[in-house]
């Protein structure tokens, strides 16, 4: 099987152009081997490339354990790819889990706008956004040295998220209009370094105060922004996520 790696801040996926439906989407434990760092191909998720009748394309996305979720860096990254494919130009309407999506596709990065956000929701002393997948935000000092692991483990599993679970977002602005956001991400069950619909999440927390906002995000692996428009009810609305996906190399993997 021909494949590519492809990443978005640091965030990394196995890509498959599957336009000819030729890989067995039903076999989680393909998926997991595949992504498995030691054994395998390694990455923190798996996206295929398929045709679809009413969109340019459709995204197929699965985490590193077979579960399947909506991801922000990972859906630019699967834009980025269908451009070098020649299936998009630099518009794009896709199809995603949860639904349609539009992005833009430059030289420098892709332009993903995000679905609509119902609001943010009180979670204890934190906060809790769904921005298509599930992402617990908690406010903290010195998030350098934060034991991000150990306590992204314990709230990944709290019972309130029972039985889905949810991703674990750590935030520290580092000037009006900047954050740091370190996230354990439920399926790659480790901290990753970068989570697109975790810094969208972090983003609309932080800016709860703000009919329009701009968000410069600082992750491990490299630089996002996130705009968002919030509607009278306080729900949000035109969010776009921005940032680098870059075809990291080529390969092929005997099955």
């Amino acid at each position: 099987m021909i494949f590519y790696k492809y990443q978005g801040t640091g965030n990394d996926f196995v890509m498959i152009d599957d336009r000819e439906n030729q890989f067995d989407d039903q076999d989680l434990k393909l998926i997991s081997s595949l992504c498995d760092r030691k054994f395998g191909i390694g990455a923190d998720g798996l996206i295929l490339i398929r045709n679809h009748p009413d969109y340019d394309f459709e995204m197929i996305y699965f985490n590193a354990d077979g579960s399947q979720s909506m991801c922000g860096n990972g859906a630019r990254c699967a834009v980025a790819f269908a451009g070098f494919l020649g299936v998009v130009q630099k518009e794009t309407h896709f199809l995603a889990i949860g639904g349609p999506h539009e992005a833009v596709l430059t030289d420098e990065a892709v332009e993903l706008k995000m679905g609509n956000v119902s609001g943010v929701h009180e979670a204890g002393d934190d906060c809790f956004v769904d921005t298509g997948s599930p992402h617990h935000i908690r406010f903290v000092d010195q998030i350098e040295q934060y034991p991000v692991v150990e306590e992204g483990k314990q709230i990944r599993y709290d019972e309130r998220y029972s039985p889905g679970g949810t991703n674990v977002n750590f935030v520290s602005p580092i000037r009006e209009d900047e954050l740091f956001v370190r996230t354990f991400e439920r399926g790659v069950e480790n901290e990753t370094l970068s989570c697109g619909t975790g810094v969208t999440a972090a983003a609309i927390a932080y800016a709860q105060d703000k009919k329009e906002a701009n968000v410069k995000i600082k992750t491990l692996g490299g630089q996002l922004s996130v705009r968002f428009k919030r509607n009278s009810d306080e729900s949000i609305e035109d969010i776009w996520l921005t940032g680098p996906a870059k075809q990291v190399y080529k390969g092929q993997i005997d099955l």
